[in-house]
């Protein structure tokens, strides 16, 4: 095990695409090959019709991955990712697909929390951005540009009503480590709701935080990527 590849698959964000882990690589440990996973409408697929529920988005992110998951591998995703991740796992047990040998999910309170997801996706435009002004993670640049919001604005909307369907579905405990990262001025997420992940693994979960708001990750990318390389040894 200690020199066998293992690979990464990185689950994207509302309104994020693979271009999101570019950065990756170079932070993790060298074994470790980093494997985003592209949702259609966006990047290398942004000529595919969008989705609009989190089972559709975990059914194509199953056909895609399906050959790839053989061990060892892992999943990660952030905030909407993170439940992508969590339901994928679930999903290629369900098909009776090798496990992942970790689960890592950041900046989503656990997927049993009653989540304060709303309706954000029926907002009027200028309503709409202010919620993501408010998230972060998205430059002052695109958000102020007609053209680029014209683009990422749908696919936005459909992921946040993806995101706000969801429906918890009660389930035994994985056989399976859960990592839960968080960032500790993080308006979306809590840390009664975050210590909830337990529920869903039989091993002590572990929890790390970080200072910074929702999209912590971009400030602390060499320490989650150390942590995570931890993990996977």
């Amino acid at each position: 095990m200690q020199d066998e590849t293992v690979r990464l698959f990185c689950l994207p964000f509302a309104g994020g695409n693979s271009y999101a882990y570019r950065d990756w690589a170079q932070h993790v440990d060298d074994r470790i090959e980093v494997v985003p996973v592209e949702l259609p409408g966006r990047g290398k697929r942004a000529g595919e019709d969008l989705l609009f529920s989190m089972g559709a988005l975990v059914d194509d992110a199953l056909r895609q991955l399906r050959p790839l998951l053989r061990e060892p591998y892992a999943f990660y995703g952030h905030s909407m990712g993170a439940c992508l991740a969590y339901l994928l796992t679930r999903a290629a047990l369900a098909n009776s697909l090798p496990p992942p040998m970790h689960l890592f999910c950041t900046g989503r309170n656990a997927p049993s929390a009653i989540g304060d997801y709303r309706d954000r996706h029926l907002l009027p435009k200028a309503a709409f951005i202010e919620e993501l002004r408010a998230m972060g993670g998205c430059p002052e640049a695109i958000l102020n540009d007609d053209d680029l919001m014209g683009y990422f604005l749908p696919i936005l909307r459909a992921d946040f009503q993806a995101h706000a369907s969801y429906v918890y579905c009660p389930e035994l405990p994985l056989d399976i480590p859960v990592t839960v990262m968080m960032g500790l001025e993080d308006a979306e997420t809590d840390r009664v709701a975050v210590l909830d992940w337990q529920r869903e693994t039989k091993h002590p979960l572990d929890v790390v935080e970080f200072s910074g708001g929702h999209f912590f990750i971009a400030d602390h990318l060499p320490a989650i990527a150390r942590h995570i390389s931890g993990k996977l040894q």
